[in-house]
């Protein structure tokens, strides 16, 4: 049977009639509906918010996306059980060192985590955040990989993308399987900054970068900047900033 005819059959049938009404009423709802916003002081969960047109604004929050690089490959070119350890492990370090700076983890897909932080020093604690998912993939992770592989040349690798700015939070889906989506600039930038460059493993917009303390922004002995000025080409040639640095634990 051709794609074609199935779907033929589907529209027609009872189901595929039931399906289409229930879609059609749904969608007119949520264009016709007005919103329902109130102003939050914490990161919602899902059941905190309706289905409907119901959402919580942000005047600013700090989006941050950890994302492993070159996932296609790894999966291609090693098994599935090794593909698997590095997922869980790089997840691991970065869902705990997330926690660790007071960010809130808002969904997983795949290899990569994204994370909500707020508060005065939601930037800096982002950036840091960034700084120390590098350390622990080059102290950590890779090394543990070598000991258990000994005769494997993969190295983990991974861009974390950072950006801040105005922003909601909504629930999506259906009833039984829903979550929440998150309306803003700083959402759809993190995430696109997760496809840069992986030699600098951490990066944040422009607005993110003249939101750091000097603490996030100088390291070393003497202090110099820790971040490298970099024109986003995917985006229309904006300012960028990204560090190849790590911040470790002591």
């Amino acid at each position: 049977m051709s794609c074609e005819r199935s779907f033929k059959d589907l529209e027609q049938g009872d189901l595929g009639l039931s399906l289409l009404s229930d879609m059609k009423t749904d969608v007119k709802t949520v264009f016709s509906q007005p919103w329902n916003v109130k102003d939050a002081r914490v990161v919602p969960e899902p059941e905190n918010l309706l289905l409907s047109n119901d959402a919580r604004h942000f005047d600013r929050a700090t989006i941050l996306y950890a994302d492993l690089s070159g996932s296609t490959k790894l999966v291609d070119q090693h098994s599935w059980q090794i593909a698997g350890e590095i997922y869980k492990t790089f997840l691991i370090c970065a869902a705990k060192i997330i926690n660790s700076l007071d960010g809130t983890i808002t969904s997983y897909d795949g290899d990569r985590v994204m994370a909500v932080f707020i508060g005065d020093k939601q930037t800096s604690s982002a950036a840091k955040c960034g700084l120390q998912i590098n350390w622990a993939v080059r102290n950590v992770v890779n090394p543990a990989l070598k000991v258990q592989y000994p005769d494997s040349t993969y190295e983990a690798k991974h861009v974390v993308g950072i950006d801040t700015s105005e922003i909601r939070a909504a629930r999506i889906g259906i009833r039984g399987g829903n979550d929440l989506v998150w309306i803003g600039r700083a959402a759809n930038y993190a995430a696109k900054l997760t496809e840069c460059r992986s030699d600098y493993p951490t990066f944040v917009t422009q607005q993110a970068y003249e939101r750091l303390a000097d603490c996030a922004k100088y390291g070393g002995d003497p202090k110099q900047v820790m971040w490298k000025k970099f024109q986003w080409t995917g985006m229309g040639d904006i300012d960028v900033y990204g560090s190849s640095w790590t911040w470790d634990f002591s």
